[in-house]
């Protein structure tokens, strides 16, 4: 088990969440809404609900929302089939991209997904066209003062963790998605609720991109994430700090 792994957290999500709550509001009760009714409606017995009820309180979602949701589903007020469909293709500089989208119309969801990937040079592919290019694993992500690296280290490598990496923006600890339910709520016990908790790709191999081809992939993917039936969108671009510095400037 590594301690300091080179893999970086690239779930494009967290980008303007200020300016995009309503949106990410109704993101996260698509998830709550679809994880309910994938299991018992109490989270102690759901880990999946667990886990979005988590995420929709990082976001500050207020409780009465959350649940909204959950009554929804279980109470049958809300008909809504709600289908999970993964999307692959390549961006920008040949970069791997996979997202993930919970929608009630397949079709719509299809052509916006297309229509985004066409319009900012990008190409869409079959399934499995790029996933072999990524692990699925359980991704956790604490800040930096829940604990000490040594600390998180050794927590989580007791939970049953694979790797942890810590910088000094905090720890990103990865697991097998098989051991992922027990690996939160071990560190849940002990740390508190993660920052982030979610199965999630982890890229094999990294794309450098310049800054002419990064600037086109940011647009793609917010553009995606513009999309209230994609959920999570996953990359396996590498940006030099330079160049992140002036794009983020």
């Amino acid at each position: 088990m590594a301690g300091h792994s080179q893999f970086k957290n690239i779930m494009h999500r967290k980008g303007a969440q200020d300016k995009k709550r309503a949106k990410i509001f109704g993101k996260l009760i698509r998830e709550i809404v679809v994880a309910a009714r994938s299991g018992l409606p109490e989270a102690d017995k759901n880990p999946r609900l667990r886990a979005a009820i988590s995420a929709a309180r990082q976001a500050n979602m207020p409780k009465d929302n959350v649940d909204r949701a959950i009554k929804r589903a279980s109470g049958g007020d809300d008909d809504t089939n709600y289908e999970e469909i993964r999307y692959e293709g390549y961006g920008p500089g040949g970069v791997a991209i996979i997202v993930e989208a919970l929608t009630d119309n397949r079709n719509r969801t299809a052509s916006e997904v297309r229509a985004a990937f066409s319009k900012l040079g990008g190409s869409l592919g079959e399934t499995n066209s790029v996933s072999f290019m990524f692990d699925r694993v359980g991704l956790l992500s604490y800040l930096a003062d829940a604990a000490s690296a040594d600390v998180m280290f050794e927590a989580a490598a007791e939970a049953g963790a694979d790797n942890v990496e810590t910088t000094p923006e905090g720890h990103e600890i990865t697991c097998a998605p098989d051991d992922f339910s027990n690996v939160r709520d071990a560190l849940a016990d002990r740390f508190g609720d993660p920052e982030e908790a979610s199965l999630a790709w982890k890229p094999q191999t990294m794309v450098p991109l310049d800054e002419d081809h990064a600037t086109t992939l940011f647009k793609l993917l917010d553009l995606l994430d513009d999309s209230d039936d994609v959920q999570r969108v996953a990359a396996n671009y590498d940006i030099s700090d330079e160049i992140m510095t002036r794009l983020t400037a």
